[in-house]
This record gives structure tokens, C-alpha cells and sequence, in this order.
């Protein structure tokens, strides 16, 4: 499942808003691509399922925000009840993975693209699912392109 070859479609839950990235075919580069408004779960889910077919995605990944200690915050609850229906609906495999500060390193990120602060307070979201994508990636690679 998470060794088979093909795009992987990352997503940042958020209340309002999810972020969208993916990757390329070779699993090694993250990109940010869009960020959809929340709807509802259902809504949610089948946009989702939509783009990751469109991007021809084999591994769905669902940032899921945890405490420092390891617990499931509120926010985590839901990225679980998402994936889950995420597997109920479609045939792509799904997977939850921490996504702890990936919000901050986004900002971080812009701040040192020189992105001027107006700028800056735009959504984050897309560039979030790309961090939380990079970081799986470089994970399962072991390290060994970075």
C-alpha cells in the first residue's frame, strides 16, 4: 500500500478549509495544489476522492493533528472519522499521519520565501498538505535523498 508506485494526494483538515498537495510519480518532491472549502464530511470526502483520481493518487494521506504526547487532540477525531470515510467511499488506500506544526513551518516557510507579511496572512492550508507530504516522503525514503 504505501510502497506501490504513483502519486501520493496529501490533505491538511481543517474546519473551514483543506489543503491539498501531491506529490510526483517518483515520491520524492511534495507540491501544493489547491485548497477546498469544507462543505461537510460526505462533500469533503468525495472532493477529495475526485481530485486523487484526477492526479491519478495509489495512497491517500490525512494529516492528523496530535498532542505533544502522542494523544488524539479534537481536530485529530475528525481527520480519523474523514478517513474512514474516505475508505468506505473509494478504493485508495488512506493513512493518517502526525502532522504536528506542519501550520507553523508553513508560515515559516513563506516568511523565508520573503512573502511580505500581507501576503502572509493568506491561507496556509496547501502549503501545509505539502509539508505534511514532504515530511511522509522523506520518512518512507529513509532519509536517503535529503
Amino acid at each position: 500500500m504505501v510502497n506501490e508506485p504513483g502519486r501520493i494526494l496529501a490533505v491538511d483538515p481543517g474546519e473551514k478549509r483543506l489543503g491539498l498537495a501531491v506529490s510526483d510519480p517518483t515520491r520524492t518532491i511534495a507540491s501544493p495544489l489547491e485548497v477546498i472549502r469544507h462543505q461537510s464530511l460526505d462533500e469533503d470526502a468525495r472532493e477529495i476522492l475526485r481530485v486523487a483520481k484526477e492526479q491519478g493518487a495509489t495512497l491517500i494521506i490525512i494529516g492528523q493533528p496530535l498532542h505533544w504526547d502522542g494523544s488524539l487532540s479534537l481536530q485529530a477525531v475528525g481527520s480519523s472519522k474523514l478517513a474512514s470515510l474516505l475508505n468506505d467511499l473509494g478504493s485508495i488506500p488512506v493513512l493518517l499521519v502526525d502532522e504536528y506544526g506542519s501550520t507553523s513551518e508553513a508560515r515559516e516557510t513563506r516568511r523565508k520565501m520573503n512573502v511580505t507579511r500581507a501576503k502572509r496572512a493568506g491561507h496556509l492550508d496547501d502549503l501545509a498538505a505539502a509539508i505534511i507530504l514532504q515530511n511522509f516522503l522523506e520518512l518512507q525514503d529513509g532519509g536517503r535523498n535529503t
